[in-house]
Parts: C-alpha cells; structure tokens; sequence
C-alpha cells in the first residue's frame, strides 16, 4: 500500500515501529520549525526557492488553458502513474484535476527541497523531511471530497446513498473509536477461533508472562523443542496468526515440540520493571519450564523483532554463566542488536525524545500502547488515515478484515522503566554490540562469545529493521551464521506462508566474517518461495531424533488470559511454586533486583 509523498510503509509497520522506536511528534514539529527558520536566515536561499516555485505555479496555469485546447503540454513536475490516490483516469483527463495535481506535486517537491537545502543537521532534516512528508499526504487533493472523482461517482451511482452510508460510519467512528476513520473490520476475528488459534494451553504464569505449550501434531516430535520469544510491545500471536498463516502452525506440523511466551500487558504495579526483569522473569524462566516439562537438555530459540533481541542477549548471558549448551540454536526474525542503522523510524529517537516520553510514562508508571499514534493524528499520512477517511466516510465502505491489522490493534503498553532502558541502551548508547558495556542482571555482555548456531533473517521492504542493520548480526557473533533475505516487510516477514505466490528470498549456507552486507547480497541466489521452506530444513538438522512427544501439564486452554488483558493466578508446575522463581541462573541477582525494584517503587 503506497502513500504517495511519504514512501511505501505499510500501516502495520508504521504504526508498529511508533511503538518501538518511540517516535515523539513533537520533535517532528521542532525540526520543521528549525528548517524554515534557518531558510528564513538565508535571503539568497528564499529569494530562488519563491522564484522557482512562483515559475512552476505559473506554467501549470498556463497547461491547464492548454489542456482545455486539446493541446499536451510538458508538465513542470514528474506526477507518478503509480500513486493509488490518483488511479482514476479523471485525474489525468480533466485538465483542471490534472492542474490540480501538478500543483500538489510542485508544492511538494518545493517544500522537501527546502528541507535539502537547510543548512541544519542531518538528523534534524530526516526529522523535517518525515514530518512534511506526511503534512503533504494530508494536504493532497484525493482528501478532497469534492474533488476526488472516485467519491463523486460513487455517490451518482448510488444515488447519494454512499454518503448516507459515509455518514453513518463517520458517526460511529466519533462514538466508538475516538473519532478516528476503523482501518480494519475486527468483527470477523476472534482470539482462540481465527486468530491466535493453534491448540494448546497454558503450562505457566508468573506476574510477568505465561507459557504456551501447543498440541503436537504428530506421533512423534524433535527431541529438542522449540520456545519463541515475541516482542512484549505487541501481542505474541503475530508468531500464530492464523490458520494457514501461523509460523507457529507451520513448526508443529514440522515435527517440533513448540512453546511460547505471552507477556502480560503492563500496569502500573510494573512500572519499575526494566529488561533485566524480561530476561530473567521472561525468557530465561520460560527456558527453565521448557527443559522440566520435556527433560531436555537443549532447547532450540526462535524470536521475532524485541523478541530475537532478548534472544541474542540471553545467548550472550547464558555464554557468560557457562550455560551456554542449554541453547542448540536460535533464530532471530526482523531482529536488531546493532542499532548504528536504526531504521526510517528510529532516527528520530534522540536524547529530547527519550527525555520528553522519559517525562510522560513518569505520571502513570507505563507508556500507553496508542498514545503516540493519537498525538501523531494530524500529521498522519495516506496510509494511516486518509485513505480510510476517503473509503470509509467519503465513499461509505466498510474497511477490509485483515488479520494482520486485526493484530496490529490490539497492542500493549509498555513499563516506563523498561522502555526508557530499552530506548537508552540500543537506540542511544548502541551497547549492545560492544564488549562489555551493557551490563543485564549484573553480567556483562560479549557477543562474540555466542557460538550458538544462528539462522538471521531480515526483511527486503522492513523499515523498522533495515536489514543492513540485522544482517550486522551475523557479524557480531562469534559463532556460524546464516542469513536469510526476505522480499517481505518487518510485519509480513513473520507471515510468510508457501503459498504466497509473490514470496522469494536470498540466501547462503554461512555468512563470511568480514563480508559486508552488499557483497552478501551480491553473491546470494534468489529463491522462489517462503523463507520458512529453507528454515525448516535448516532447523530439523539442528533438532535431534524423534520420540514421543512429552506429557503436557494441564492449564487454560491457548492462548491463555494475558492476551485477553485479564488478571490471573500463577501457576505450579511439577509441584514447585514457580512465582517469582529466578531461573537456573542468577538468584541472588534476582534478589538483588527485587530489592532494586522495592527502591525504584519508593522514589
């Protein structure tokens, strides 16, 4: 889905990595201030930008008297044929919506070449350029319903009645969804039935997370079974969609003995949570219960995004305690540890930004899951809302049922304690690549003493995890590494089913130390097909022999109650109170951040 002047990011991701990334508005507004005040400072500068731009206005009045005459003339600007705002032929055979749309293009291009001729720093410019970006979405003349010739036929053709029907959902809208434009139809889906609908059930709970263990589907599994660790900033299921688009699915029916994490949405009472508190609480405890329910010696990692960076943390902690044989392999998904390319969204997180969210998640103890999407409101682009103001209240119909968006709303907040220290240590201080300066749980981190086999994979089209940037992964490690390019983006890379016709991917056996990211692309064949293909087959080498599958404990049926944001109990497992419980490692640095937490509570 193309948004014209502000690029090609797909709605999930965009509104995805505002979570992530931690984008404030308001330094999108500084940064515009701070462009037309430098050009303000420079009278040669503003002298040629108004003459150029005062010649194109006039020559596009000029055309429009030339296209009333039969005549084509040379447009004084490149207006794309591919901008799904404009599809419809009247843009282009109506001389006055044409002006119109030269006009709009030449505005545009003006107002971004003002931003390249500032004098003001990079990051401040990528800041200005986003934030115009999506002022021009908003200012485009599609928005204009009158204008629009799509909406006028569909209201001739309807006899008025798509306007009726427009306003019946522009009123719902304000009713029921804080007056913003439904992009998706949520009343087909449903948790457990067609999203987030793999058999299993809850094995585990403490304060923080549950372990879902699903059904295998086979006489016999892999000896070693499977834990995915998904991001905490969104709900787990992006890892089990739905059926037929479940990489969760698409693991069991591969003879893998699969478990999962599902994090709890956070409140108050854990504000003072920090990742210290994921890692051991989260993963590391879930890595526990996995190896007492199945008596497994190794279990094999699979994390998405935050997820596959906790992932590669505990690989380099587990490295550091001697522990580093519990983890067979890890697959990593649309993941960053290095964050010197942070991505289209990340530059923006600045120490003003961090500064400023540090300020608000302050008052309340967590950062709401939609509070930086609803400030970001009036600069939103095409994607996140005119296009569902123009087919939703403009033409009066119903926004698609798309699984993906479906998830994609039920986010999650996050702690204030531990997203601050998240935002510092990867985005700010890029610690976790250097050897020793991220310290978790009281251990200092090295990751080039991962020898775990790795499988990285990244995304062609991700804007959130350039894949320059997780493909840095595989150089940072110590051990094998391969790496795996998808055609996808940061959402639709985890969706990856084989029967996507227009899937392929780029791959290699190993990734050379030394080779950059370029050169590996350079010399990588090009697959047609889903990447999951390729990682089954290099999974089930690194999954031992079959047997029966282990006895599952009894517990709520998948997925559980955390994903519904309800309260629940802990668990026992095997007998022994697993609350609070500090995993195989670290207890007394577990006791030592109880104690932490109990000050951070009191100031």
């Amino acid at each position: 889905m193309k948004n014209g002047a502000s690029g090609s990011i797909p709605l999930e991701e965009l509104g995805y990595g505002l979570e992530v990334a931690g984008i404030d508005p308001a330094a999108l507004n500084d940064a515009v201030r701070a462009v037309v005040a430098d050009a303000m400072m420079n009278p040669a500068l503003m002298t040629t930008w108004l003459g150029g731009l005062a010649v194109a206005e006039q020559t596009i009045g000029l055309n429009t008297l030339r296209r009333m005459q039969g005549e084509q003339p040379e447009s004084p600007v490149s207006v794309p044929h591919d901008d799904k705002r404009f599809n419809d032929p009247a843009w282009r055979s109506n001389p006055f919506l044409f002006g119109a749309l030269e006009d709009y293009f030449v505005r545009s291009r003006a107002a971004l070449d003002l931003v390249e001729a500032s004098r003001l720093p990079e990051a401040t410019r990528k800041k200005a350029r986003f934030a115009i970006r999506l002022m021009l979405d908003a200012m485009a003349p599609s928005n204009v319903p009158w204008m629009n010739p799509a909406v006028v036929k569909e209201a001739m053709n309807s006899g008025g009645g798509s306007l009726m029907r427009g306003l019946q959902n522009f009123l719902d809208d304000v009713r029921n969804n804080g007056g913003q434009p439904r992009q998706v139809d949520t009343s087909g889906f449903s948790l457990g039935r067609n999203l987030a609908a793999t058999p299993g059930r809850v094995i585990f709970r403490n304060a923080l997370m549950e372990l879902i263990a699903y059904e295998p589907q086979s006489a016999k599994v892999h000896e070693i079974p499977l834990l995915c660790s998904p991001p905490w900033i969104n709900k787990y299921y992006i890892m089990d969609l739905a059926p037929g688009r479940s990489f969760v699915e698409w693991a069991i029916r591969h003879g893998h003995q699969t478990f999962m994490i599902s994090y709890r949405n956070p409140d108050e009472t854990m504000a003072a949570y920090t990742m210290d508190d994921y890692l051991r609480e989260g993963l590391l405890t879930a890595l526990d219960v996995v190896q007492e329910t199945t008596n497994a010696k190794k279990v094999n990692l699979s994390g998405l995004c935050l997820g596959g960076t906790m992932v590669v943390i505990a690989l380099a902690y587990l490295a550091a305690k001697g522990q580093a044989a519990r983890v067979n392999s890890a697959t990593v998904t649309n993941t960053l540890v290095d964050f010197s390319i942070p991505g289209d969204l990340g530059v923006f997180t600045d120490e003003t930004t961090v500064t400023r969210l540090e300020e608000r998640m302050r008052e309340r103890g967590y950062l709401e899951a939609d509070e930086m999407a609803g400030t970001f409101n009036s600069l939103r682009a095409n994607d996140l809302i005119w296009s569902y103001v123009v087919n939703n209240w403009f033409m009066g119909k119903t926004p698609p049922a798309f699984d993906i968006l479906a998830w994609n709303g039920d986010s999650t907040r996050m702690p204030a304690v531990m997203h601050s220290q998240y935002l510092r240590t990867c985005y700010l201080q890029n610690a976790i690549v250097r050897p020793n300066a991220f310290v978790i749980d009281g251990t200092p981190l090295d990751l080039g003493k991962i020898r775990t086999p790795l499988y990285v994979l990244g995304a062609e089209s991700d804007h959130i995890a350039l894949w320059h940037g997780s493909y840095a992964t595989t150089q940072w490690v110590g051990g094998d590494a391969k790496y795996t390019l998808s055609n996808s983006g940061h959402v639709a890379g985890i969706v990856n089913p084989p029967e996507n016709p227009k899937a392929c991917y780029w791959t290699k056996p190993h990734v050379i130390k030394g080779e950059s990211a370029d050169a590996w692309r350079a010399t990588a064949p090009r697959h047609e097909g889903s990447w999951w293909n390729d990682w089954a087959k290099w999974i089930e080498a690194r999954a031992g022999a079959k047997k029966a599958p282990a006895r599952l404990p009894e517990g709520d049926p998948a997925p559980g109650r955390y994903v519904r944001n309800e309260a629940a109990p802990p668990y026992r497992v095997n007998g022994r109170a697993h609350e609070g419980k500090r995993g195989r490692v670290g207890a007394k640095a577990g006791a030592r951040n109880g104690a932490r937490k109990r000050r951070g509570a009191r100031s």
